[in-house]
């Protein structure tokens, strides 16, 4: 009965963190997390700033209350956000920021109904056919761990790459999405021009408006392309960020970014975080990203030409086979973070 107990009570903590997912995209979506930021309220006084209804909004902030996001005094029957609360769920240029992982996810488990025939049928699933909530989300859930390594620690890891890019350099980010890393590399390095390519056109649409909004329109370019034709010659500096693992052909793809990097270029190879062997990956991150692999990584590969299907626990020696089998003769680890492999290669 011990074992039985102990694993139901896992059953209600996953329970109650799928449903949660709901209510952190309702929270962020409505601007409640926000709200909260600077004062407690009671949940009259939160729907009347947030001009949303009282009843909905008493029994969503009793399900964050009991999940512990939000905190409750129930003295004054009033409802606040610590300043970890604050800075995960309301700050949206926090480096910790939380909410596009719950959208991403939220917007991932659309796709069951379709994944689970594809189990029967071995289909894919073209990352453009998911629901918007996955190209949003998945931009804020991966944006907040740029902002923090990007510039400040991968970048610098990478041997002569930060000094080419602040004295002026072609990069290629292949593989862009919604050009949340592109932008903030453009910003960083003002003297170096950025090209950023993906094949989903909605995504380059979303890319280009932020260039203009950000005011570096005129140092970057976006172009609907895949990752085994995108064009340019000569790159000094070649980036693909969390995307190789999804590409149908991840060594003809290799292969491109082999012809397209100058002599003396680097290619930065950002992945989801995993050991080789699936015995040590068998931890809550890995349980994060096996399961994302199985919504969006591994069908997306699967539609696509080869269907390799890495998937997003591929490790380091899965990564630089790949990377060989093009025709690389370096490759080397450069930086992690808990959630992210940072590999350098060279011709």
């Amino acid at each position: 009965m011990g074992q039985l107990n102990c694993f139901i009570g896992q059953f209600v903590t996953d329970l109650g963190a799928a449903v949660h997912t709901g209510m952190v995209v309702i929270g962020e979506k409505l601007g409640l997390y926000k709200a909260l930021a600077g004062k407690a309220m009671t949940s009259a006084q939160l729907a009347t700033k947030t001009n949303t209804d009282e009843r909905y909004l008493r029994e969503w902030l009793a399900s964050q209350a009991a999940g512990g996001y939000i905190t409750y005094d129930a003295k004054s029957d009033k409802f606040s956000l610590n300043d970890v609360q604050a800075l995960t769920l309301a700050t949206e240029d926090s480096p910790a920021y939380l909410p596009g992982a719950f959208e991403l996810a939220l917007g991932s488990l659309a796709a069951v109904p379709r994944i689970a025939e594809s189990f029967r049928t071995g289909a894919g699933m073209g990352w453009h056919e998911h629901a918007d909530g996955v190209f949003h989300g998945c931009e804020k859930f991966f944006r907040p761990g740029y902002v923090a390594n990007l510039v400040s620690a991968w970048i610098p890891a990478l041997d002569g790459v930060k000094e080419k890019l602040e004295a002026g350099a072609r990069v290629a980010d292949v593989g862009c999405g919604k050009g949340a890393s592109t932008l903030l590399m453009a910003k960083a390095f003002p003297k170096s021009q950025f090209f950023g390519f993906d094949y989903h056109d909605k995504s380059i649409e979303a890319a280009r408006e932020s260039a203009k909004r950000e005011g570096v329109a005129g140092r970057m370019s976006f172009e609907v392309s895949s990752a085994k034709d995108f064009p340019g010659k000569d790159y000094d500096f070649v980036a693909v960020f969390d995307c190789l693992h999804d590409m149908g052909d991840p060594i003809g793809a290799a292969a491109h970014v082999r012809s397209s990097v100058a002599r003396d270029g680097v290619w930065m190879i950002v992945e989801p975080f995993a050991n080789d062997h699936l015995k040590d990956n068998l931890n809550p991150v890995g349980r994060v990203y096996y399961s994302f692999s199985t919504l969006l990584c591994t069908p997306c590969s699967r539609s696509q030409e080869v269907g390799l299907c890495l998937g997003a626990q591929a490790g380091e020696a899965r990564i630089r086979e790949v990377v060989t089998s093009a025709g690389f003769t370096r490759f080397r680890r450069a930086a992690e973070t808990p959630f992210n492999l940072v590999y350098e290669v060279r011709p």
